[in-house]
């Protein structure tokens, strides 16, 4: 019979996707996140959004910066998200520009509150999902703590993935609640989903 502990799959995984991440000149980095960014700014769902929900983008991850900049600059709402203390929630605010953000939880930039606007209408838009490495079927693998699958469950518009190419695996192990994201934009490809809601 096989049976494997789901947790140490994952954690492996994380480990070696991590790994890819952090071999990654600095030179290859900024071409695959631009490649990346143009793709994703020549989507159809970009151009029809009016809000763009987006992390903002640690060392490791697809770069979200400049797509947060490019999405201001076309007049878009931006809106990124704050850990909640003491939870495993987290809240979207309206910014405005990089200026209304401060180092939160887990050295991450975080909106300033007395500065933003709360989100309360999660019914439509444009959210852009982080991952460590996302499958075929738009399944991803996170950072374990859970915050994006709880948005994920209540979020009605589209959702995309952000990944480069050698993160990407034919198969993650999922649970049954887990969401898989509408597309998934790579440097190589973009990937629309069969489950996709629209």
């Amino acid at each position: 019979m096989y049976v494997k502990n789901i947790k140490e799959v994952k954690m492996n995984l994380r480990a070696r996707y991590r790994q890819f991440r952090e071999r990654l000149t600095k030179e290859q980095k900024i071409s695959l996140d631009s490649t990346i960014q143009s793709r994703l700014l020549a989507l159809r769902e970009y151009a029809i959004a009016d809000t763009i929900f987006t992390y903002v983008s640690k060392p490791i991850e697809v770069d979200t910066i400049a797509l947060i900049n490019a999405a201001l600059a076309n007049h878009k709402q931006v809106a990124v998200p704050r850990c909640v203390p003491d939870t495993c929630d987290m809240e979207f605010y309206f910014i405005t520009s990089l200026e209304d953000l401060e180092k939160g939880m887990f050295g991450v930039l975080e909106p300033v509150p007395s500065k933003c606007r709360r989100v309360t209408d999660y019914s439509k838009g444009f959210c852009i999902v982080p991952g460590l490495s996302f499958d075929a079927q738009g399944y991803r693998l996170g950072y374990g703590k859970g915050y994006y699958d709880r948005f994920l469950a209540e979020f009605k518009g589209n959702t995309i993935g952000i990944c480069y190419v050698g993160c990407v695996q034919w198969n993650l192990p999922h649970g049954y609640y887990d969401k898989p994201v509408d597309i998934l934009i790579t440097e190589k490809y973009i990937r629309r989903m069969m489950n996709q809601h629209r």
